[in-house]
């Protein structure tokens, strides 16, 4: 029975010194306008143009289509497509405005890309953003059935860029709830009912929603509520929580210790798949949100008016900012030093 991620196929760490990697590589820098403004490497990336920041970002829905595809249930999985990239943007205070799509296919299927398409629309409706383009590859070679994937465009002011350079000792970690997976450690989860013999019709033992149904759970669109918190509240930091689970909160500001005294409760999925493989606190929360899909770190006033403005998400302060190095959740005996 897998018990990791990197078991599974996917290994966080690995991947992050193949970003380096990759990263190194990338030395030349446009000067001038549309130079690059802020960290490089940060959710989203920003360029200035006079005043304002331009953002981009870019991400792909990952092996939550191979759900879609064996349970031939295509109309979901845009909104997550949507979802990965818009979530992202805004964490820098950057406004979602635009998105293109891209689908790489083995086979054509005018139903599939119709649903395909509902899902996207519904996704850009979530947002507020209009998908202006994108593209579908035929590539046979390449991929045995669907591969989607995004960009999106946004815009701030540079004086209401957020970048976790505020955070600070004493502010309060307000958590979003997840609606349930999302598109991260889908892998995972994949391998332990595969492993234990169940399939994505078996239900879950605490609600009774089938596996299926919970795997393609649409990832939450957080953009419209938070637009409105950080346009009424002073906010130090955001962060989505996607792979790397808590960890995501060291890319705020390493130097100072993120402390969750109170995570959120986690969706029946996860006490699934930890139940039916024997798998760690520590190796659940460094690969899935655990019910926290969104973190907002802002001064401790600020916090009890940031949970009312993110309705009709469920918000609630989840911990706060320590002297310290690294993400720690001392109720289930973690720490995380490093992402």
């Amino acid at each position: 029975m897998v018990r990791t991620y990197a078991g599974s196929g996917v290994d966080i760490d690995a991947k992050g010194r193949h970003i380096d990697a990759l990263v190194s590589a990338l030395k030349f820098r446009r000067k001038g306008v549309g130079r690059p403004y802020g960290k490089i490497g940060a959710f989203t990336g920003m360029v200035a143009l006079g005043d304002r920041v331009l953002s981009l970002c870019t991400d792909s829905v990952g092996t939550k289509v191979l759900v879609a595809e064996a349970l031939n249930r295509w109309d979901t999985i845009g909104i997550d497509c949507v979802a990965m990239n818009v979530n992202d943007m805004v964490t820098a205070g950057c406004e979602p405005v635009a998105f293109v799509d891209y689908l790489a296919i083995s086979r054509y299927d005018e139903e599939i890309a119709r649903a395909i398409g509902v899902g996207l629309n519904r996704g850009a409706e979530r947002a507020n953003v209009t998908i202006i383009g994108g593209e579908i590859a035929v590539v046979p070679e390449l991929v045995r059935g669907y591969d989607l994937a995004g960009t999106c465009f946004g815009w701030a002011r540079k004086k209401d860029v957020i970048d976790g350079k505020r955070v600070r000792v004493g502010d309060a970690i307000v958590g979003v709830a997840s609606t349930g997976i999302h598109s991260n450690g889908v892998t995972l989860a994949r391998r332990v009912f595969q492993d234990a013999g169940m399939t994505f019709h078996d239900r879950l033992p605490r609600d009774g929603q089938s596996i299926g149904d919970a795997l393609l759970e649409p990832t939450a669109i957080y953009v419209r509520p938070v637009l409105k918190a950080i346009h009424r509240h002073e906010v130090h930091g955001m962060a989505h929580i996607t792979g790397g689970g808590l960890r995501n909160l060291l890319r705020l500001k390493p130097e100072v210790e993120f402390r969750i005294t109170d995570p959120m409760e986690a969706p029946p999925i996860f006490d699934g798949i930890q139940n039916l493989a024997a798998i760690s606190d520590e190796e659940m929360y460094q690969t899935f949100n655990m019910g926290m899909g969104y973190a907002i770190v802002a001064p401790e006033s600020e916090a009890a008016g940031i949970v009312r403005d993110l309705r009709p998400f469920r918000a609630a302060v989840v911990g706060d900012v320590a002297r310290g190095r690294g993400v720690t959740c001392p109720p289930k005996g973690l720490a995380y030093l490093r992402y």
